[in-house]
């Protein structure tokens, strides 16, 4: 039977059902358990072999190394955690990947997948239309897995049959008797084939099949798996090309963890799959190499057998199917085994050099003298693989936004207090509306970036906190046009020619004493959004309080003032303005703590 383009197609689309199952399940249990999945992530940074643990475990659940090492570029850029600690779990990743191997090794072959897929799409089914959030995602977590097996099976339907295509054969044939040669070959395709599908778990799925028909040898499936551990780091290097220096530099050691490895792998190539062949048949599960052998075998001695052996017409009790059956179990359990022993001792290897590494990985990816002030610092235009946890970098984003906000209260109230029309307050009050066109664009961006997380599978909290940050990002830019409207103030003060006295500089002084305090609860509580304290919480509301009745005594000793001659009424007007924008600021600040409250904060604290 010829290979057809529609086959190549079938294949193809069994591969995307592959990938979209993993896709799926990844984000229903992010949905299930996305928060819970970050507080985990902030603890793991503890040191380098809880952040081991953590990698191999978050990695094991959502099935995806590119997934999890995705997430760690994303924190690393968001500043949750450092370069060193990035290492471990990126480790770990690459340690708990091989149980997608175990899953497909151990299910894959062994049980009949189309048993178990339409009883769990049943009960998914019936998940997704409960009432319940949490139950809806554990449902799209269910169709995920099955669809994964789903697309494993029908891959297996798909592969191309080799040996309907001689041509074909011969040539693989040629280069697999290349000894060292046909090693780095068939890395090479393991490293471009993954890196295409952008999923080793696939490459290994495909290659399993591959090998447990007999179309390659278990030596060269090897070489095939140990390429696929290169192949995956193309994804966080995507993920990283748009991120700050941090994300880079986690990418890379991601990159050169799978490539250090590889190398002394290849210095003893021969021996470690001998020993890993080896091993397998210790464990009781037969000898990998045996199937390849007998596959050849039966091709030299008896040929109609062998002819009819890939066309499925050999009764299903034959001695032949039977013992390729055994063989298929050796194959994939040796795999499994190479895939998990490879990494597990270049985990061992590199865990106790990750300051070495680090300071590689900073010399590979050097840092720039001095970052632009005024660029976005967390979130970028990077790819967005985990909706729920990008939310983070957003939020580390809007406390920078908030800081440099800050700094424009701090201009402001030093434009008051300079000579008019003096090039000190030219300059200053450029300086202040180049950070108000700033703060437009930061908001802008940063809201951008939310809807593209909203855009994202997220739970319904997920999308509450979008709603949220989206309002505390308004009321922020809001902070920053007061401050820019003090500019504006001043001017219309300097072109009416009028004067304040001591006893207007000293009672602005004091509103703006109130609003630096406002001003820096907001920012603590800005910076751990789950854990404010009850303490801060009431003295931001205290401090509301004290900005409003200061404005109201203010306001009318003014018109005391004006009657008593003190000042000027056209120097009263402006002095009621400035302490109006102040005001109207102290209410922008209170907005973004009543949101905080209200959306954010989990954990009470006295």
């Amino acid at each position: 039977m010829d290979y057809t383009l529609l086959d190549f197609l079938g294949l193809l689309g069994a591969v995307g059902l592959f990938l979209y199952g993993m896709k799926v399940m990844s984000e229903g249990l992010q949905k299930a358990a996305g928060d819970r999945l970050r507080n985990i992530l902030s603890v793991m940074t503890r040191n380098r072999f809880t952040g081991l643990i953590t990698g191999c475990a978050i990695t094991a659940l959502i099935q995806s190394s590119s997934a999890s090492t995705v997430m760690v570029v994303s924190f690393v850029n968001a500043g949750l955690m450092t370069l060193a600690q990035s290492m471990a779990v990126i480790f770990g990743a690459n340690v708990g990947t091989t149980f997608t191997a175990w899953i497909i090794a151990l299910f894959g072959f062994k049980v009949d997948v189309s048993v178990a897929v339409l009883p769990m799409i049943c009960i998914a089914v019936v998940l997704l239309f409960s009432n319940k959030s949490k139950a809806k995602s554990i449902g799209e977590f269910l169709i995920g897995f099955a669809f994964l097996f789903m697309g494993l099976n029908m891959i297996s339907s798909y592969v191309p049959d080799l040996q309907s295509n001689p041509e074909m054969f011969a040539a693989l044939r040629n280069y697999a008797s290349m000894g060292l040669g046909s090693i780095f070959l068939f890395l090479l395709v393991g490293v471009v084939v993954t890196a295409i599908i952008q999923s080793s778990a696939a490459t290994f799925a495909i290659v399993l099949i591959m090998c447990t028909k007999g179309w390659i040898t278990f030596d060269l499936a090897c070489a095939v798996v140990l390429g696929s551990n290169i192949g995956t780091t193309i994804t966080p290097l995507l993920a990283s090309m748009s991120g700050n220096v941090a994300a880079k530099r986690t990418a890379m050691g991601h990159l050169l963890f799978n490539l250090l490895g590889t190398v002394w792998c290849i210095c003893i190539f021969v021996p470690f799959a001998d020993f890993n062949a080896w091993l397998t048949e210790r464990i009781g599960q037969g000898n990998p190499n045996d199937l390849y052998m007998f596959v050849t075998g039966i091709e030299q001695t008896q040929p109609e057998i062998y002819n009819h052996l890939f066309d499925n017409s050999l009764p299903a009790g034959h001695d032949v199917i039977r013992q390729i059956g055994i063989m298929q179990m050796s194959v994939s359990f040796g795999l499994s085994i190479f895939h998990t022993t490879f990494n597990i001792v270049n985990v061992l290897i590199m865990i106790w050099l990750t300051n070495v590494y680090v300071k590689l990985v900073e010399w590979l990816v050097p840092g720039k003298k001095q970052d632009d002030e005024f660029t976005l610092k967390f979130i970028s235009g990077g790819l967005l693989n985990a909706s729920e946890l990008n939310i983070t970098q957003a939020e580390k984003e809007i406390s920078v936004f908030a800081e440099r906000v800050y700094r424009m209260v701090d201009m402001a109230q030093k434009l008051i207090h300079t000579k008019a029309e003096s090039e000190e307050f030219n300059t200053l009050y450029s300086r202040l509306e180049k950070y108000e066109d700033i703060s437009d664009r930061m908001e802008l961006e940063i809201a951008r970036y939310l809807n593209r997380c909203a855009e994202g599978r997220l739970s319904n909290e997920g999308k509450a906190r979008i709603a949220a940050m989206l309002g505390i990002i308004s009321e922020i830019e809001s902070i920053a046009d007061c401050c820019a409207g003090i500019g504006k103030i001043l001017n219309r003060k300097i072109e009416s020619h009028a004067e304040f006295n001591e006893e207007i500089y000293n009672n602005i002084d004091t509103m703006y004493r109130y609003i630096h305090e406002a001003m820096e609860l907001m920012l603590a509580e800005l910076k751990d959004l789950e854990n404010v304290a009850e303490r801060p919480l009431v003295a931001s509301y205290n401090k509301e309080r004290e900005i409003n009745n200061m404005r109201n005594s203010l306001r009318s000793q003014n018109l005391k003032n004006i009657n008593d001659g003190v000042y000027q009424y056209q120097a009263g007007i402006y002095y009621m303005d400035i302490i109006s924008d102040l005001e109207r600021t102290g209410d922008y600040i209170i907005n973004v703590v009543d949101t905080i409250k209200d959306n954010f904060r989990r954990h009470v604290r006295a």
